[in-house]
């Protein structure tokens, strides 16, 4: 008993000042509210918004059974007076009512459903308590859920001079001391289920953050839908990267492979601490892809089928080097693609799998012995001799053999960083084909390769092939407008089965809730989010997300200024 009371001390508020219309607890003020009528019909569903708002409120709902025996008696009681109404209006003459009628067909329908123990009655007593740090705040959440209720015919009161009893009754104790009672059938009364939050913990899977609308956590294995790509768009600052990190840090935990396209060279740290591969990608560096480079044939797939597919796949890079080509240029820049690797023995049919690659340069000497490909050799200059030489031809140097591989795009210049994602993806498309394992490939910016079609189409084709081979591709970024507004921008968003929205601009929120179908109120919570707060989409459930870290995995993945310098 004593220990009983030590708790109840603990959990005690401070102070309680007790007002006509609200509580003070502590430096908090609650208000509760009943909900004292319903209309005719109620839809499935219909408290949902109510639920899964994301404002500090509780709610509770008693059910209360009814004695058939008793409810039917008091039903042919009720159907006996407005039977009784009905006749004296029409001896009267008087002009029929048809609510009145409509109330005797009900009565009458339900004493059916109960006799025939098609339905049960119950009494319902449904209270909800707002919480806000003042007068003001309190009166904006009261009219909030007021409108939202009012606008399905659905209304609410204070409980006036009664708070205490309000706040006993949402509390966690099953106590019903307002006892402020609507009689439901069984069909009314199921539709304020399910009357919990949507709820995405499972048994397996990775530790995405925490469900702001109940405190559960959103554990969820992205293998377990059709698909297990991932698209997640925020504005700079919002902590896209850092929730990106997070879950790179568990995956690996977890036993999963990761592929990192980094542009800013924010994921260094993860790579230095885990012992990952950290290449860097510039124009000097050591670190060098040959895009020429003869892909891994996979038993179940023909040889000259994966020639074909990445004659087609360079055929794309190339064009993003030079630029606007014409049709007849392309139709070139096919043949002399093909023709360079058929200078190495190269060719359908053939054993190409221990031959040495050649270089762009090789297909450049192609393209100037050609007839009308001597202007796409001279564009190819600078990719091969030039000032652009350094990570475009040079043979390939990059050990694989790691479970996370990072690839830095930060020190190339802007214009060269779509081809270079180009050359990486397709590097990485060749290693996953050649080993069957699982993997998740995070391409941070990937806007870049939306700006351009040959990048956009590569990109599409990647997510949508991905689940073929166990990979999981998370394409992320901040401008919103222009991945959308691409052509393969919303195929590669419904090719994504997760979907993790942060804090959004002013100007952007609109797109963003156009695509995904957003309420208002999501709109705002997504407008108003702290950094790392944001929703969560998996399938058809989605939720209010808080990205959450431990203290050693926050010391690994941030980025912020001033925590770098602390810790030295």
């Amino acid at each position: 008993m004593k220990q009983f009371e030590e708790i109840k001390n603990v959990i005690a508020p401070s102070a309680l000042e007790v007002n006509s219309h609200y509580l003070k607890i502590g430096d908090k003020l609650a208000k509760t509210l009943f909900v004292f009528t319903y209309p005719r019909y109620l839809a499935t569903g219909w408290f949902s918004p109510i639920i899964n708002l994301p404002e500090l409120l509780d709610i509770s709902i008693f059910i209360h059974p009814v004695d058939t025996a008793l409810a039917l008696k008091n039903l042919r009681k009720k159907a006996t007076q407005i039977q009784a109404q009905l006749s004296e209006r029409e001896e009267k003459g008087l002009v029929r009512d048809p609510i009145l009628e409509t109330a005797f067909q009900d009565i009458e329908s339900l004493r059916d459903s109960l006799q025939q123990s098609r339905e049960n009655l119950f009494n319902v007593g449904v209270y909800i308590t707002i919480y806000a740090d003042d007068l003001d705040g309190l009166s904006k959440l009261e009219s909030k859920i007021t409108s939202m209720l009012e606008s399905r015919l659905v209304y609410l009161k204070p409980a006036v001079f009664q708070q205490i009893d309000g706040l006993t009754s949402t509390l966690p104790m099953g106590s019903d001391k307002l006892s402020i009672h609507t009689p439901l059938n069984s069909s009314p009364a199921s539709s304020f289920f399910p009357f919990s939050s949507a709820n995405l913990t499972s048994d397996e899977g990775v530790l995405y953050g925490i469900n702001r609308h109940n405190n559960t956590l959103i554990i969820f294995d992205r293998f377990s839908l059709e698909n297990a790509n991932m698209v997640i768009f925020a504005k700079s600052g919002a902590g896209k990267s850092y929730a990106t990190k997070l879950e790179a840090l568990r995956l690996l935990m977890l036993g999963t492979d990761v592929l990192i396209i980094d542009p800013e060279n924010e994921y260094k740290n993860l790579a230095d601490t885990v012992g990952g591969s950290f290449f860097k990608i510039s124009l000097t560096s050591e670190d060098n892809i040959n895009p020429f480079d003869i892909p891994f044939i996979p038993k179940d797939e023909s040889p000259s089928e994966i020639l074909r597919s990445h004659i087609v796949n360079l055929t794309g890079l190339v064009k993003l080097m030079l630029g606007k080509i014409t049709p007849t240029e392309e139709a070139l820049l096919d043949q002399a693609i093909s023709e360079t690797y058929a200078a190495n023995d190269i060719v359908a049919g053939k054993d190409f799998s221990q031959t040495q690659p050649p270089l762009l340069e090789n297909l450049q000497t192609v393209l100037h012995n050609m007839e009308g490909g001597r202007e796409m050799s001279q564009r190819l200059y600078k990719f091969v001799k030039g000032s652009y030489a350094g990570f475009t031809n040079q043979a390939t140097n990059i050990d694989i053999k790691n479970r996370l591989m990072i690839f830095s795009i930060r020190d190339l210049e802007e214009e060269l960083r779509p081809i270079a994602m180009y050359i990486i993806l397709n590097f990485i498309w060749n290693l996953i084909r050649s080993d069957l394992k699982k993997r998740v490939l995070f391409i941070d910016e990937a806007w870049w390769m939306m700006k351009h079609e040959d990048g956009a189409t590569f990109l599409f084709s990647l997510v949508k092939r991905a689940r073929k081979y166990y990979l999981g591709v998370t394409t992320i970024t901040q401008d919103v407008e222009d991945f959308l507004g691409s052509p393969y921008g919303r195929p590669i968003l419904t090719n994504s089965s997760l979907q993790i929205l942060l804090k959004q601009s002013t100007a952007m929120i609109d797109v963003v809730s156009k695509a995904f179908n957003l309420t208002d109120g999501e709109k705002n919570l997504l407008l108003e989010a702290e950094v790392g707060q944001g929703l969560f989409f998996a399938g058809p459930n989605h939720v209010a997300i808080q990205v959450i870290a431990s203290y050693y995995e926050d010391r690994i993945i941030t980025t912020k200024p001033e925590q770098l310098l602390s810790q030295g």
